[in-house]
């Protein structure tokens, strides 16, 4: 089971819907086929934090919808694996939603899917890891009857 800890920015609280989020990265761990115990961190900012979190950590000064910091070490007091940190802007999720016509919240569980999804070692640098993350994400985004292709 994945343990989620939350942290929404107070601006986004009343538009986000945090059992839905959680549920998201559950079914990329899931997807991923992952057993056992693990935790993440899932932020829901703005997108001037993601952008200097970008800047800071990837040499990219732009705005991005998605970050993820992996980390793969035990909690000292549980022995828990700690996955990491997932950052998500939720102006520009909102603004893709819009984009591709569909609700917010389903912009929000395909960047946690993909969050959970890199945080667990899948990348998309080559078209065959692309088409492994991908299948992955569409299972997730199945499971979660939230009818999304991230092509």
């Amino acid at each position: 089971m994945l343990k989620v800890h939350l942290l929404i920015d107070e601006a986004y609280q009343e538009s986000v819907d945090a059992a839905r989020l959680t549920a998201a990265a559950q079914a990329a761990w899931r997807a991923h086929g992952a057993e056992g115990e693990a935790a993440c961190t899932l932020r829901i900012t703005d997108d001037e934090t993601l952008r200097a979190l970008n800047a800071r950590y990837r040499g990219v000064d732009a705005p991005t919808d998605v970050l993820s910091f992996a980390d793969g070490t035990p909690d000292p007091e549980t022995g828990t694996l700690y996955l990491g940190d997932i950052a998500i802007a939720f102006p520009r999720a909102a603004a893709q939603a819009t984009q591709g016509g569909h609700p917010v919240m389903w912009e929000l569980c395909l960047l946690v899917v993909h969050g959970v999804l890199h945080l667990l070692g899948h990348d998309h640098a080559t078209q065959e890891e692309k088409a492994r993350m991908w299948a992955l994400q569409r299972e997730a985004l199945t499971a979660l009857q939230c009818p999304l292709d991230p092509a």
